[in-house]
């Protein structure tokens, strides 16, 4: 699948959220890259401070950055179908960090 495509669809994915969800991102970027560096089967990644973090001092801060990892996205599916799934899966999951739900609540609601 070529780059461009999968871009498609992890902007398709980021259209699915629910707006009233999406107006409350605050100071956050998607971005896509091939894999991450220090564990190459990762398939997405939330670095940043989690709305639930921030207090009254949070300011100035860089853009807290989504990354979703093209290749290794690619490698756990076998066809367009898995990776429409899988990509919409891996936005939601980084997106619920943003809001500070962490991964043991995460796969009590089924987005592990």
């Amino acid at each position: 699948m070529s780059r461009t495509r999968f871009e498609e669809l992890v902007s398709d994915a980021l259209d699915e959220v629910p707006p009233d969800l999406t107006r409350l991102m605050d100071n956050v970027v998607v971005l896509v890259e091939d894999r991450n560096p220090e564990e190459p089967s990762l398939l997405g990644l939330y670095e940043g401070i989690a709305l639930t973090e921030r207090g009254w001092d949070y300011g100035g801060e860089l853009p807290d950055r989504i990354f979703i990892y093209r290749r290794a996205l690619l490698d756990v599916c076998d066809s367009e179908q898995e990776v429409v799934d899988e990509v919409a899966i891996t936005v939601v999951h980084e997106i619920a960090h943003h809001f500070g739900i962490d991964e043991e609540r995460l796969h009590g609601l089924g987005w592990g």
